[in-house]
């Protein structure tokens, strides 16, 4: 066995004694083996229903016109107190005089179009939960008018998932599981060497033939290795799960590039600051500020990622050129400044 490969099989067998990095790890194989049933709870928050059955009876919501007014019935239907006003002037009287907490005017324009307007309370909270139980009366409100219109929407003709579950599913969830493992094999990384460093090992390992240019580099094998198995394994439980995921290569070699940067980019931190709370630390800053101009520059690599595993047909493998091209600069900046580990 080459000294690299031992230098390898030495940090990947240290894995299994770390606490710290094994709990992190059974924390992605939780959100990923329960990653449906993770979505049924963080839809829940979304769901008008729940919400109603637990809150819905406080809402009152004013409407401007009868009380045969057809979307005043159809509010009713959902659960919500209304109350019926004749003008908007008492309409809004009652809404600043805190009677009702919302107020929905639906005038008609001189050409038959009717506008919608929505009075909320300034408190956010209650905004934003009076928005998610009053869309479902206001989106049969608008099928209605259609109705009345002659305009037909045949809404069974569409297929798929609802556009919530599938926002969280590759937005959030894929991205999450697939750059986790790259976060975590920098802090590795930086493990790896400073332990080298604070144990006074580093000297008795170079004795091998092996250069530190070397030795760092299978330090860094290691942690992306150890990051791309378990992409793998939350890809293969996502598919357990019935999330269907497109290129998956592509996805993989993207989580693979994203590690092999953090990686580095921790190792050059340790090679310059040789302490392990001072190097954690700036990697954390870096970390940080990486993924903020990465989305500030419209190159996100959770933006790429997402493209991937839904199938965009204008996401090509051409979008990694940009990852790999980092990854080779900051390797190569590690190669330069490697030997001050030796000082």
């Amino acid at each position: 066995m080459t000294p690299f490969l031992a230098v390898v099989k030495k940090e990947l067998g240290s894995v299994l004694r770390d606490r710290t990095i094994l709990i992190s790890i059974l924390i992605q194989l939780f959100i990923a083996s329960f990653s449906s049933g993770l979505l049924l709870g963080m839809l829940s928050l979304y769901d008008a229903d729940t919400i109603m059955r637990f809150s819905g009876a406080g809402i009152r919501v004013g409407i401007v016109g009868g009380e045969d007014s057809p979307l005043a019935s159809l509010m009713a239907r959902r659960g919500l107190h209304t109350q019926a006003f004749s003008t908007l002037a008492e309409a809004q009287s009652a809404f600043y005089g805190g009677e009702v907490l919302a107020l929905v005017d639906a005038p008609e324009d001189a050409n038959g179009l009717i506008e919608v307007k929505l009075y909320l309370p300034d408190s956010d909270t209650v905004s934003s939960l009076i928005r998610m139980v009053i869309q479902e009366p206001l989106k049969q409100y608008e099928n209605y008018l259609r109705a009345q219109r002659g305009i037909e929407v045949r809404y069974t003709d569409l297929n798929g998932r609802p556009a919530t579950s599938f926002e969280f599913v590759y937005s959030v969830l894929i991205p999450m599981l697939m750059f986790f493992p790259a976060f975590v094999a920098g802090s590795m990384s930086i493990d790896m060497i400073t332990e080298e460093v604070e144990n006074k090992t580093l000297q008795t390992l170079l004795s091998a033939p092996l250069t530190i240019d070397g030795m760092i580099s299978a330090k860094i094998a290691s942690a992306v290795i150890l990051a791309i198995v378990q992409c793998v394994a939350w890809l293969a439980l996502l598919q357990m799960n019935d999330i269907e995921i497109q290129n998956k290569v592509w996805v993989l070699l993207l989580a693979m590039l994203a590690a092999g940067i953090t990686s580095t980019s921790a190792a050059i931190t340790a090679s310059f600051l040789q302490d392990r709370e001072r190097s954690q630390f700036i990697y954390s800053l870096l970390l940080l500020a990486g993924v903020s101009l990465s989305t500030i520059l419209n190159i996100s690599p959770i933006t790429v990622i997402s493209r991937f595993a839904v199938g965009d047909a204008y996401t090509s493998p051409l979008h990694l050129i940009v990852f790999g091209v980092t990854f080779a600069g900051l390797y190569l900046f590690l190669l330069s400044v490697s030997r001050r580990l030796m000082k």
